[in-house]
């Protein structure tokens, strides 16, 4: 049994996560940010920090469906702080993408800021741990 674990090839986070996300100023409204997400084609805003002890924040597409869209608010009178999740569960670019699947689904996340020394080096989500973690690892 040692030999099998041995022999497994771990893959990390950084070998899968993605560059699909843009980031956004927190008091930007609503329709910046749809516009962002247009322009960028990106998956996921992330909300910069304010300042050196603030914590990123995270805005989805179902994020505005829910808070704005659902809610018949005007998105250009929204803020995104007022719509975003804050403080983000980030996941580190060294971390084994099993683990990180176990993340995702002990705290109900679908995507992740991965953060490398305070710093955001891309996002994770389960299409690139299935992808890249599980795929991956058969053409190996």
């Amino acid at each position: 049994m040692n030999d099998q674990l041995s022999k497994r090839h771990i893959v990390r986070v950084s070998q899968v996560m993605a560059q699909s996300y843009a980031m956004i100023d927190g008091l930007a409204t609503i329709q910046e940010a749809i516009d962002l997400f247009k322009q960028d084609l990106a998956s996921v805003l992330l909300v910069n920090k304010r300042h050196d002890d603030d914590e990123y924040g995270l805005l989805l597409l179902s994020d505005i469906a829910k808070q704005v869209v659902a809610k018949d608010r005007a998105p250009e009178r929204v803020n995104v702080y007022e719509v975003m999740s804050k403080p983000v569960i980030a996941v580190d670019p060294d971390m084994d993408v099993r683990y990180c699947a176990r993340l995702f689904e002990r705290f109900g996340l679908s995507i992740a800021p991965v953060i490398k020394l305070q710093q955001v080096v891309g996002v994770v989500s389960y299409n690139e741990i299935v992808f890249g973690g599980l795929l991956g690892e058969d053409s190996r």
